[in-house]
């Protein structure tokens, strides 16, 4: 095999599979088995199972109000993000009974270009209310009565047209049980540790865009250190004309380093204000596509007054 066709195998472990089901609809159990028909599999991977214990928090306390929930969700959603390598297969068992939310996870795996799956645990909500009750009846686990119809009736089902909810597998506890050998998890397990080259086509492996990487560390700090340098440059500006008593500066030093400011002509604090804004709106939009702003003021400061004299000569 040559390199450009060892290049085009992927050999990729990493995926992110998304349990969802309705409150005591087997989701745990499902996971575990997931996790461990692929541990049992030919390539090994390195599995993770997160969940709400995995952070010692209570069912009911986690969905007693929205804000409660909200926060459980961003606790799973930043730990996915943490987690998401290119050696592991990350499970979230959870309720995850938000299609909005499923997107979220969809993105975080498309960000990452990895596999990603949904693993349905279709149960009628009579069993999951009998369910839950036995759970309270063995002294396990369960959710209060009116959160746990609360999250019934919230529940949005996953649909295999939504690119978030697919490729989806469906599994049915009450009816079939929850095997290793069950066969959605049989087809679960296929589907995350084929091997992938170019010619695969029963396989997708996500890729990023735009539109769902992570912004790059250091844009934040270099649109921060933008921001402060250009207001820096502002206020020197307009320091520089009060000394001048409204005259032109032609030559003027902003400090060492920097090039001076010609204008031929006062400039209000209106026009400054809206030429800064229109510089840091185009570096940003060109950071998209490029390089980074700088991060360090000095270099922000030159490029602001390269602009600055290039606008107002044209005035």
């Amino acid at each position: 095999m040559n390199k450009a066709n060892i290049k085009l195998q992927l050999f990729l472990q990493m995926a992110l599979v998304v349990i969802c089901g309705q409150p005591c609809s087997g989701k745990s159990i499902a996971a575990a088995c997931l996790a461990e028909a692929l541990q049992e599999a030919e390539s090994k991977p390195s599995v993770r199972i997160i969940n709400e214990s995995s952070f010692h928090l209570n069912r009911n306390q986690s969905y007693a109000d929205m804000p409660s929930e909200k926060n459980l969700r961003g606790v799973l959603r930043s730990e996915v993000d943490r987690s998401l390598s290119r050696d592991n297969i990350i499970i979230v068992d959870s309720l995850n009974s938000i299609k909005g939310y499923r997107y979220e996870l969809w993105c975080l795996a498309r960000a990452a270009g990895t596999r990603y799956c949904v693993l349905h645990c279709d149960v009628e909500e009579p069993n999951c209310r009998k369910w839950n009750q036995e759970r309270r009846e063995k002294v396990e686990p369960a959710y209060d009565d009116n959160i746990f119809e609360d999250l019934v009736r919230r529940f949005e089902r996953p649909d295999s047209k939504n690119r978030w909810d697919s490729p989806l597998f469906e599994l049915w506890p009450s009816k079939d049980g929850i095997e290793k050998s069950s066969a959605a998890i049989v087809d679960a397990v296929t589907y995350l540790t084929k091997k992938v080259d170019s010619k695969t086509k029963d396989v997708r492996v996500l890729q990023p865009t735009i539109a769902t990487q992570s912004a790059r560390v250091t844009e934040a700090n270099s649109l921060y250190e933008m921001d402060r340098a250009t207001l820096e440059v502002m206020n020197m500006i307009v320091e520089a004309q009060s000394r001048a008593m409204g005259g032109p500066l032609n030559g003027v030093s902003l400090g060492p380093g920097l090039p001076s400011i010609d204008t031929s002509r006062p400039v209000g604090l209106p026009e400054l204000r809206r030429l800064r804004r229109t510089f840091i709106k185009l570096t940003g939009q060109s950071s998209l596509s490029g390089p980074p702003p700088p991060s360090d003021a000095d270099s922000a400061k030159r490029m602001f007054v390269d602009y600055l004299n290039r606008e107002l000569g044209n005035g």
